[in-house]
């Protein structure tokens, strides 16, 4: 019986030691004795000698009345005990240590690992198999990873299927749409070449695209260059399908990102690659442009694991797991506060922000736009910071902030996902409602009063959260954001619904909505359904 249901009180548990298999082994098990240590009754609860049976006491406490998290944590050591382990027993693991790596061992970046590595993933993490399944469940939630996703990109989008087959629409001036031509084309169309290969991320940048299998091998196409400016020059040579960077072939890749001059690549072990855009007061390593070989981020992050990277405006955002918790740190150009130091001073090695210590906030998600970023903490709360203009940091006004700052408007909002853009913030709920704020051109924040063809205020900056209404009315939850990062190209948004439908809206000259236009449209104000099923 659900204790919920037999009016049973909520079983508080306390002081569990991880106590080591041996000490099991060792010592003679007692039997459970119940007026003892009991789980039902008036009297109160007393502490679980987990290690004297647990896979009794477990079974007991998954009939409680429980937190969800902790149910579902018991819940999965319980089917840890079930079920063979296939692995060698390792006599000095505790219980907790072995269901850990039990759940690390059904990630699907962690099962190709060899036992070094495994090993050295451990010891990078903290020395604990508990940390190591933190590390990659954080990495899985803030990127999507291994589920499907769509990237609006300057001028032509990206969209991923949950079964790694990838589509392509809108501007194809470098080649970036990777069909073996450099033809626009509006309509989504799958990119055949890469048949036979499973992909999990993509980036998209001006005039280029990333994708990243489940291999961990990177594809690029488009311009030819990891370097460029977003605006007025091409590479070299231009790609047209993708093809493996043969500079990334012995780094397993997990993220890409990539930012005006600079493009950075996240490793399954956590670490941060860069390439160009290495000048002394940047990156802290000096390169050409044009040069296509990683250079590892040094200074405060090389020996601590990150999880999710994030490139802005010439500068780059990084989500490090440690032992003490999740934290930010910043690298890069620091014009209008940016970074979240305090100041507007580049830094060329990654420095951490502070900021989240005071405010007592764990970072779980971070976005970087082209001059702001954000985060959303574990509490669900959400911090802004950098250049304000036109409202996108969501405080009322368009104010610069150098250090984060709380969304105050957000408050009674429980958030899970924040994307950013040129000027624009979107925050998703728990309950997958979308926030929007910020610069109102090319419609793309989803604000639009009037019907298609009429006079409303789909271009209006806004400067607090506002309730994205037209994506209410689609009925389905929202469970990703994705927004145009860049000051070239006119802005365009993407939603994606927990079923695998693709909404879009916003600018769509170059046909990179996916959806088209009558001759003199030149963008849509309300969502309107790709024709692509991504689950």
């Amino acid at each position: 019986m659900d204790a919920t249901t037999s009016g049973t009180p909520t079983v508080q548990y306390h002081n569990i030691p991880d106590q080591p298999i041996t000490a099991i082994v060792a010592a003679p098990v007692s039997a459970f004795l119940r007026q003892v240590h009991h789980c039902f009754g008036d009297s109160t609860p007393g502490e679980f000698p987990l290690a004297a049976n647990p896979s009794i006491v477990l079974h007991v406490l998954t009939t409680c009345n429980l937190d969800p998290q902790d149910l579902a944590k018991l819940e999965a050591t319980c089917s840890f005990f079930r079920q063979p382990a296939n692995f060698a027993p390792d006599y000095e693991l505790s219980i907790s240590e072995l269901a850990a790596l039990d759940m690390c061992q059904r990630r699907a970046i962690f099962k190709p690992m060899t036992d070094e590595e495994r090993q050295s993933l451990k010891h990078r993490c903290g020395g604990s198999w508990k940390l190591v399944l933190r590390f990659l469940l954080a990495g899985e939630a803030c990127c999507r990873r291994e589920k499907s996703q769509a990237i609006a990109g300057p001028g032509h989008s990206i969209a991923v299927t949950s079964s790694g087959a990838v589509y392509s629409f809108g501007s194809n001036s470098s080649g970036q749409l990777g069909h073996g031509n450099t033809e626009e084309d509006w309509r989504p169309q799958q990119i055949r070449s890469l048949q036979g290969i499973r992909i999990i991320q993509a980036a998209a940048g001006a005039g280029r695209t990333m994708l990243i299998s489940d291999a961990g091998r990177v594809y690029a196409f488009g311009k030819d260059s990891f370097g460029e400016a977003e605006y007025g020059v091409q590479g070299t040579k231009l790609v047209t399908t993708p093809q493996p960077v043969e500079s990334l072939k012995d780094i397993f890749v997990v993220q890409a990102a990539i930012g005006n001059f600079f493009t950075a690549v996240l490793s399954r072990e956590g670490r941060v690659y860069t390439f160009s855009w290495g000048k002394d007061s940047k990156l802290g390593h000096k390169t050409e442009p044009n040069d296509v070989e990683p250079q590892p981020l040094l200074g405060a992050l090389e020996n601590i694991p990150v999880v999710q990277i994030a490139a802005g405006y010439c500068y780059l955002l990084c989500l490090a797991c440690q032992p003490s918790g999740m934290s930010v740190y910043s690298v890069g150009c620091g014009l209008g506060g940016k970074l979240g130091h305090g100041s507007r001073t580049d830094e060329k090695y990654p420095r951490l922000i502070e900021q989240f210590q005071l405010l007592n906030l764990q970072p779980m998600v971070v976005a970087a736009g082209a001059w702001h970023a954000a985060v959303v903490g574990r509490d669900g709360r959400v911090c802004t910071w950098g250049w304000g203009r036109y409202g996108c940091l969501g405080h009322g006004n368009e104010e610069c902030e150098s250090v984060p700052k709380v969304v105050e408007a957000l408050r009674d909002v429980k958030a899970v996902h924040v994307a950013t853009g040129d000027y624009t913030t979107f925050v998703v709920s728990d309950d997958g409602d979308v926030y929007s704020f910020g610069c109102g051109e090319s419609a793309s924040l989803g604000h639009n009063t009037a019907g298609e063809g009429q006079q409303g205020n789909r271009h209006a900056n806004v400067l607090s959260p506002e309730l994205v209404m037209s994506l209410k009315q689609v009925n389905e939850r929202v469970v990703q954001i994705s927004l145009t990062n860049s000051i070239y190209w006119n802005a365009h948004t993407f939603a994606l619904t927990e079923s695998g439908k693709l909404y879009a809206f916003g600018a769509g000259d170059k046909g990179q909505l996916g959806i088209e236009l009558a001759n003199n449209q030149t963008e849509r104000g309300n969502p309107e359904r790709v024709d692509i099923d991504l689950n």
